[in-house]
């Protein structure tokens, strides 16, 4: 187990753990430390072993050689659980998921796709239920402890997973067996699309941008062309399904030039028809009046006068709405906070670490994932990692520059996509043909943004572009200024 390989992953929580630490601290203090000898106790007797660097507060990230070994842990701490006299008012209900695969190793943690897989299990489970696997449920099924049962529960899609999984439910003597629908992607009420690559990294900015959707109703992610700004706004949105009662709903304004149709764009989103006699925007707005619901309005930087009018109104006649859009730059309205999208992590050029180290940098690792998608074969060696990291660095942590770079191992090497990123803008093209045409190339992503500036903003970029490395303000305003 220790250098890594096949393991069966047990990840848990408290259900509704924030709540009763804000209303019971002291309680809950000794509650989650009774929670944590109950689950060490467990888990030891059946030869896991918990991860302290995974704990979250209130949850446990355990390890098992053995399927059947977690699933025996699982329903022993299930049962010590509903068993223990629990503190007056807090009522401790821990959801639990197993999932077995392949992982690596690193500075005693483990890391990649089927750790993904187990926290996203974990996510759609309740309180006082545990779920697995399919993977687990094979390694399982034939030697199953005694007295536990499992049932088929379907297919489910998982947040930010491309292959839904067949998930199955755990009974067992002296555990409850009845509960609400699992909280999927198939059952929560929402149009996001389904992804169709991974999202790598952004463990960071998820976290800032969760925190931030508590204390405002508008949050304005920033940033240039191909920063990631969609991506980010669809993975927050997709860990926030179960927060909303009414749902979580994107809206796609890319398409659009209009700006008299947001309104329509966004009721066609919700599935709110026209009615006759009424204008759309009083229909929409009737609808929302009550509703729990999270906006998640995409590409609004062509579109920002009509998008702003829209945000500002909904935010005064519909109090449980909350809006998460996508520009360029923000709204520019009352209630409104910003968050600039980071490029991602990169490693520096001058001291490259080795290929298995380079990986932990997000930019990176993008790139390994997305060329072996293209090229199958391909790896990071010592002959490639430096050129690796220092296109990483060039292309400035972009991610969609990045996935266009990587696209060209088919043909090339990492050095030789590295020699020619001076012509930049002929060698990064050829991404998906179903993109928006502006996201195909670099040089069309550049000129969507220039596009849309004015000409007084045209003219000042271009000024600005004498700089090499950034600039002060006294600096530009004495190269770029002038009497108009």
């Amino acid at each position: 187990m220790s250098n890594g390989g096949t393991i069966t992953f047990l990840f848990t929580d408290v259900e509704g753990s924030t709540k009763l630490w804000e209303e019971h601290p002291d309680a809950m203090r000794q509650a989650v430390m009774r929670h944590d000898e109950l689950a060490q106790e467990f888990v030891s007797r059946h030869h896991g072993r918990i991860l302290k660097s995974k704990l979250e507060g209130d949850s446990i990230f355990a390890i098992f050689p053995v399927a059947t070994d977690a699933i025996a842990a699982a329903v022993e701490i299930q049962r010590a659980i509903a068993n223990e006299p629990w503190p007056e008012d807090i009522a401790i209900r821990v959801r639990m998921a197993l999932h077995t695969g392949d992982a690596q190793l690193r500075d005693e943690d483990y890391y990649g796709p089927s750790v993904n897989r187990c926290a996203r299990l974990r996510a759609i489970a309740h309180g006082g239920q545990i779920i697995i696997s399919l993977a687990t449920e094979e390694l399982a099924r034939d030697n199953l402890p005694e007295g536990v049962s499992l049932d088929d529960m379907g297919m489910h899609r998982l947040r930010d997973l491309t292959r839904p999984e067949q998930v199955f439910q755990v009974f067992a003597d002296g555990l409850r067996v009845d509960f609400p629908p699992l909280k999927s992607l198939d059952v929560l009420p929402n149009n996001l699309p389904q992804q169709v690559t991974s999202f790598i990294g952004r463990e960071k900015e998820i976290a800032e941008v969760k925190q931030l959707l508590n204390t405002t109703r508008l949050l304005t992610l920033t940033g240039s062309g191909g920063a990631g700004k969609t991506r980010l706004s669809l993975q927050v949105a997709a860990d926030l399904l179960d927060r909303y009662e009414d749902g979580v709903w994107f809206v796609e304004l890319a398409p659009l030039s209009d700006p008299g149709l947001v309104h329509q764009a966004i009721a066609s989103a919700l599935g709110v028809r026209e009615e006759a006699g009424r204008a759309i925007s009083q229909t929409l707005t009737e609808h929302l009046k009550g509703k729990e619901v999270l906006l998640v309005i995409d590409n609004c930087e062509h579109l920002l006068h009509a998008v702003a009018q829209v945000c500002e109104h909904l935010l005064r006649t519909c109090p449980h709405v909350r809006f998460l859009t996508s520009s360029r730059e923000g709204l520019n309205i009352m209630g409104e906070t910003t968050y600039r999208v980071p490029s991602l992590s990169m490693p520096d050029p001058k001291k490259v670490p080795s290929p298995e180290r380079l990986s932990e940098y997000e930019s990176v690792r993008l790139f390994i994932e997305r060329a072996q998608a293209a090229q199958p074969g391909f790896e990071v060696t010592t002959q490639n990692s430096a050129a690796l990291a220092q296109l990483c660095v060039r292309l400035d942590g972009i991610p969609l520059a990045i996935e266009l770079a990587a696209a060209r191992v088919r043909a090339l090497s990492v050095d030789q996509i590295n020699e020619r990123l001076d012509d930049r803008f002929r060698l990064l093209t050829g991404g998906s043909r179903t993109a928006l045409p502006r996201q195909q190339t670099l040089r069309a992503l550049i000129d969507w943004s220039y596009d849309l500036l004015t000409p007084q903003e045209q003219t000042l970029l271009r000024r600005l572009s004498v700089f090499a490395g950034g600039w002060t303000l006294e600096a530009a305003e004495a190269v770029c200024a002038d009497p108009d």
